[in-house]
This record gives C-alpha cells, sequence and structure tokens, in this order.
C-alpha cells in the first residue's frame, strides 16, 4: 500500500513538475519580451529625451539601482514566501517601467521607469530562476538553458517587431502597446507555477542560511561566481543598449537596419540556450563557460574593429561582418547565465534562492551598469573604443570559470 502511494505522489510531482516548466518557458518568454523592447527605439528615446551618449549612460544607473533593491529584496521574500508569490507581483511591476519609459519625454520620468523596470526585472528574474532550478531537480534533467532561451526569444521578437514597425510606429505606442499586452499575458504564465510547498524555498527551515554576510569567507565562492556572471552580462548589456547606436551613428545605418545588431545576437543567443542544456551536459558548466567567454569577446572585437572601418567604402560588407561579431558574443554568452545560476544554487549551506540572490545582484547590476560605463567612455572617446569595456569583460567571464566545480 506504501509503495502505491508513494509511485502516486511521484507521478504527481512530476506531473506538477512539466506544468510548472511549461508555465515557467511562457514567463521567461514574456520577461524577454518586455525588458528588451525598448532596444530598438533606443536612439529615439535618446533623442526624444534631449540626451546623449554619455548622459543616457548616466541616466541608465537608474535601473541598475531598481535592480539591486528588487534582487535583495526578492532573495529573502522568496525564502521566506515562495517564489511563485513574488513572481505574481513582480509581474505587474516591470510592465508599468516599459510604459512608463515609452510615455517619457523628460529624463525625470525616463529615470522613473527605468528604475520601476530594474525593480520588476531582478525580482522576476531571481524568482524564475529559483523555480527553474527546483524544476530541474524534480524532472532529473537539464532543462536550465531551455528557460533562458524562452527569454531570449522573447528578446528577438519584440527587437525585430520594434526593428520592423518603427518607420510606421511611434516608440510610445510601441511599448505602451507592449507593456499592457504582457501585463495581461503575464497572468496565465504563471498561473501553473510550482506552489510554496514544492518549490524549495525552505520558509522557517534553518538548515540553510537565509541570510549571509555580504563579505567574508562563506560569501566568497559566491562573489567568485558574480563577478563571472557580471562580465558576461556586461557585455549582453552593451550589444543591447548599444547595437543600434553603434550602427546608426558610426557606421550610418538607418531605422530598421541599426536594430540588425541585437537582433543578431539575440538569435544566436536563442541557439546556444536552446543547445545549452546538451552543451552542459557535454563539456560541463565550466568549460562551456570558458569556451563561451573567449569564443564571444574574441568574436565580438574583431567584428567591430573590422566592420567600423569598412562601414563607409563597403557597408554591406561592413552590415555582415559586425553580424558575425554579434552573433560570436550571442553564442558565447548563451549558456553562461544558466551555468553560473545552477552553480550558485549548490553552494552548500545556503538557501538557493539567498545564493541565486546575491549572484544574482552582481550579475544584474553588471548588466544595468554595463551600459552606463560603456556610454561614459563613448563620450569622452567613441563607440567603437568604449565597446572595449564589454569586450574584456566577456574574456573575464570565461577566465572566472574556473570558480565553477566541474
Amino acid at each position: 500500500m506504501s509503495v502505491t502511494v508513494t509511485t502516486l505522489m511521484s507521478i504527481d510531482l512530476l506531473t506538477s513538475a512539466k506544468r510548472a516548466r511549461n508555465s515557467l518557458w511562457a514567463t521567461f518568454f514574456f520577461i524577454g519580451v518586455v525588458s528588451m523592447a525598448w532596444v530598438a527605439r533606443i536612439p529615439e528615446i535618446r533623442d526624444a529625451n534631449g540626451l546623449n551618449n554619455g548622459q543616457l549612460g548616466l541616466i541608465l544607473l537608474s535601473s541598475t539601482i531598481g535592480a539591486v533593491i528588487g534582487a535583495q529584496l526578492s532573495g529573502r521574500l522568496i525564502h521566506t514566501y515562495g517564489s511563485k508569490k513574488v513572481i505574481n507581483i513582480a509581474i505587474f511591476v516591470m510592465p508599468i517601467g516599459l510604459i512608463l519609459m515609452g510615455l517619457a519625454t523628460s529624463p525625470i520620468t525616463l529615470i522613473t521607469g527605468l528604475f520601476v523596470m530594474g525593480l520588476g526585472y531582478s525580482s522576476i528574474d531571481i524568482s524564475a530562476n529559483t523555480q527553474a532550478v527546483v524544476i530541474e531537480k524534480l524532472l532529473g534533467k537539464r532543462v536550465m538553458s531551455s528557460f533562458h532561451a524562452l527569454w531570449s526569444s522573447g528578446a528577438f521578437v519584440t527587437t525585430v517587431l520594434g526593428g520592423a514597425i518603427s518607420k510606421h510606429v511611434s516608440p510610445r505606442d510601441n511599448l505602451v502597446g507592449v507593456g499592457i499586452a504582457c501585463f495581461v499575458l503575464f497572468i496565465p504564465s504563471s498561473m501553473q507555477l510550482l506552489p510554496p510547498h514544492l518549490d524549495d524555498h525552505a520558509g522557517g527551515d534553518e538548515e540553510t542560511a537565509a541570510k549571509i554576510p555580504f563579505f567574508g569567507k562563506s560569501a566568497l565562492p559566491l562573489w567568485g561566481m558574480g563577478i563571472g556572471l557580471l562580465g558576461g552580462l556586461i557585455a549582453e548589456g552593451a550589444a543591447s543598449d548599444w547595437g543600434a547606436i553603434l550602427l546608426r551613428d558610426d557606421m550610418g545605418f538607418g531605422k530598421g537596419v541599426n536594430a540588425s545588431a541585437f537582433a543578431t545576437f539575440s538569435l544566436a543567443m536563442i541557439t546556444a540556450r536552446f543547445l545549452g542544456d546538451r552543451a552542459l551536459d557535454h563539456f560541463g558548466p565550466r568549460k562551456t563557460v570558458l569556451l563561451g567567454g573567449y569564443l564571444g569577446g574574441i568574436g565580438l572585437g574583431a567584428g567591430i574593429a573590422i566592420a567600423v572601418q569598412l562601414s563607409d567604402a563597403h557597408p554591406v560588407l561592413a552590415l555582415l561582418i559586425i553580424n558575425i561579431g554579434f552573433a560570436c558574443a550571442g553564442l558565447g554568452i548563451g549558456p553562461m547565465f544558466p551555468a553560473y545560476i545552477l552553480a550558485a544554487s549548490q553552494v552548500p549551506g545556503v538557501a538557493s534562492s539567498v545564493a541565486i540572490a546575491r549572484v544574482g545582484v552582481i550579475g544584474l547590476a553588471g548588466y544595468f551598469i554595463g551600459p552606463s560605463v560603456t556610454g561614459a567612455i563613448a563620450q569622452v572617446t567613441s563607440l567603437p573604443i568604449a565597446m572595449s569595456y564589454p569586450i574584456v569583460m566577456l574574456l573575464l567571464a570565461g577566465y572566472q570559470s574556473h570558480i565553477i566545480k566541474k
């Protein structure tokens, strides 16, 4: 009798995990849509708010502040209440940020929108990744990279859409429309996520620490992983926030075409992430991150160095080369986030959600701070030179793979 009951419970748990996996796929897709919807419209938003590259880079710091606050809060809240409850709140916050960004005609409104976006994004990102770790355990196979592939798919769709309609639809109508649509679609996408009693969030169980010092011996492994993740996300942020401006201002490509860099980057990242679970099994997380960091950094650096010089005399060839460079970066970065998040969740003695939040807050800070630093360097020098910063950070991400256990 007990064997039958145990078997039925196992079947029920597996069914719940499969439903949660499908629901989380949809959730990650819509996170990608909302967070990247403004990428193709960044040049127009910059101009509408009367900003130069340095000012835009500084304003982007507001999203960093929101992301840091969101990540710190969400880790503790998940540990106490469960990831689904945090997601159900965060899904209403992030689209509001996008809508405010679309409505912005002054720096203050843009700053507010970016802050709200960063707050909602990091909260839902940490929550979704905590769910993903548990779902992978329950299913008994790697699926983490596929979740991030859906994020990249959403980013790709929204970037291509933004570029395609840029000549006919204003940034305001574009971002407000996407925000409202995702505001509604987020609700059914999150309905089948794992409830608190199944998501391994610990609650009152103190066998794992809900709070760890920001510095100290116990935090060292998380800092190592966070710095590696930071390097990859700085490069990702630069590709998303500065790719279109690089193609427009430094290579002379107009609306739609200038969005091709991030569209290519996103498509390459989708491919890498759909293949990422196999790569992580075959090569292991450490080697996958190592190869990705070096491939992405060298490929992107060579692409920018060659294409910018060719853009005046051979624009078609330059466009091809620059997109190959961004594709190399996408292929290299793709498996990094899943690999570092999985490594963080396995640090002994620390609650999974808290470890993911700590690594995530360091990494996400890079995702939001990186474009600001790139903008500041571009203001003093030029954008092609400034892109050397995210390239070096991507190489650092590959080097930091040594912190990941084999």
